[in-house]
């Protein structure tokens, strides 16, 4: 009989979230937290701990999944795609239970709702309500949940249409930057993110020490208020971007889908939720020494993607002068906490204006690196090149048509330059004035998406091999 440390292999390895597909590992372990549930109740809830170890000998660090799991005693038709295996569980006696993915079962995501409804306290895990001032927003006790589809690294949920359940799979010790930044944004009265409703926070058994060792706690999850009619950035920008393309003869502001008011209140908008969190959890000074420190890691980082990349090469002269500008940079730099990971996918159009999404930083950098403070240029550059995606990302339909890809260009820069016209207004400076700063950002940026887009979408790899042509001539 398949072990149930094999059947949770299995069912991970299908997962979107799962993080470690294409590399050699297993599942060495699986720990529980307290259940949910009360005792007697089916199905009975509790949340696993997925421990997935590299083979004897190869160096590759352990990593913990979030897996919360329902058990039923008989199968449970509507639930297949979410049946993690069946096994004999000690805890709920002798005979064999069904298993399940607990975020998929209606009859088990009560339990997070009526935890942060209330507050609950359990061994081991915490349901913290974030107050705001003046909330209106009450979640009905009997909401349904629906298991979105479009996340990656986490899953989310929704409940009657009105809160949104964020569930983060792969956990780190210590505070989530998003909980921490979004919670903090929320009780300062901000109306440019969405509404945190609460959080919750558990322990589970460190990586190596085993089932039995010291633990260590961190956020599993956040509920914010949900935004029903609101649209992505990315699209609604490809969609002005498709409406150019089929007027070819006419420029970007001529166009009844111009984009640019929007990029320009987006950018007022960006400014106002930096100013918020400086003021909510502080800034610092990056002395020039910082800056020497953070120029030889873009450095370094150019170097093994121009090892890595042959299209690189003939630019990366061009690109390390701006990293050697920051080098040399002798005015202190004004750091805060930012978003860290900001583009188009990162904002959502509302009724009310934009609100930004998901300041939990970049999915590959440390806890460590995502909580640091760093400069607000750095998520100016990450949008501006996200600009720069949504015009170039639909020419693969328009290949050699010299005009459409003059329009791209065109529709790129209007939009960018409307962005910081609207960050400037609101900030009181404009960060194009900042060239050397931008610049060693932006060249960063594109090193990363050069990497990203040669081993995942080889198609996309002229997107920023351009950026990085015009970087390094300018």
């Amino acid at each position: 009989m398949t072990s149930h440390l094999d059947q949770v292999q299995s069912f991970c390895a299908s997962q979107r979230w799962f993080g470690e597909k294409g590399h050699d590992v297993r599942v060495e372990a699986v720990a529980t937290s307290v259940w949910l549930s009360d005792a007697g109740a089916w199905p009975a809830v509790r949340i696993g701990f997925v421990y997935c170890a590299g083979p004897p000998g190869v160096d590759i660090p352990i990593r913990v999944y979030q897996l919360p799991l329902s058990y039923h005693r008989a199968p449970v038709d509507n639930l297949g795609h979410a049946l993690i295996g069946e096994w004999a569980e000690p805890d709920l006696g002798d005979e064999g239970v069904w298993v399940y993915d607990a975020l998929h079962d209606k009859e088990a995501t009560p339990y997070w709702l009526d935890g942060l409804t209330h507050g609950r306290r359990l061994d081991g895990l915490e349901f913290h309500p974030v107050q705001a001032p003046d909330r209106t927003i009450e979640v009905p006790e009997d909401a349904q949940s629906l298991v979105l589809t479009v996340e990656q690294s986490n899953t989310s949920l929704v409940f009657g249409d009105v809160a949104l359940l964020k569930v983060f799979r792969r956990l780190e010790p210590g505070s989530n930057p998003g909980v921490e930044i979004e919670s903090a944004l929320t009780e300062a009265g901000s109306e440019l993110v969405p509404e945190v409703l609460g959080s919750a926070r558990g322990r589970w058994p460190r990586a190596g020490d085993g089932p039995e060792g010291e633990t260590v706690s961190g956020e599993l999850a956040m509920m914010t208020a949900f935004q029903s009619n609101a649209t992505d950035g990315w699209s609604f920008a490809t969609s002005s971007v498709r409406d150019l393309y089929a007027e070819a003869d006419l420029h970007a502001e001529e166009v009844g889908g111009d984009f640019a008011p929007e990029s320009h209140r987006l950018g007022a908008s960006t400014a106002e939720v930096h100013s918020e969190l400086g003021k909510a959890l502080g800034t610092d000074i990056w002395e020039p020494a910082k800056l020497v420190e953070h120029a030889a890691a873009m450095q370094r980082r150019l170097d093994l993607a121009a090892a890595a990349i042959p299209e690189l090469t003939q630019y990366k002269a061009g690109l390390a002068r701006w990293f050697e500008a920051l080098a040399a940079y002798d005015q202190p730099v004004t750091v805060q906490r930012i978003h860290g990971d900001f583009h188009l996918g990162q904002v959502l159009r509302t009724i009310d204006g934009w609100k930004l999404i998901d300041f939990e930083g970049e999915p590959a950098k440390s806890l460590i690196e995502r909580r640091a403070l760093d400069t607000p240029v750095k998520d100016i550059a990450g949008m501006l090149r996200s600009f720069d995606y949504a015009a170039r990302s639909l020419l693969e339909d328009h290949r050699g048509d010299q005009q459409i890809a003059y329009r791209a260009a065109e529709w790129a820069t209007r939009n960018q330059q409307a962005f910081c016209d609207g960050y400037a207004e609101v900030a009181g400076n404009d960060p194009r004035e900042e060239t050397v700063l931008l610049n060693a950002f932006l060249a960063d940026k594109v090193i990363y998406e050069v990497l990203y887009e040669a081993r995942n979408r080889p198609t996309w790899l002229p997107i920023p091999l351009s950026a990085a042509a015009q970087l390094a001539e300018q």
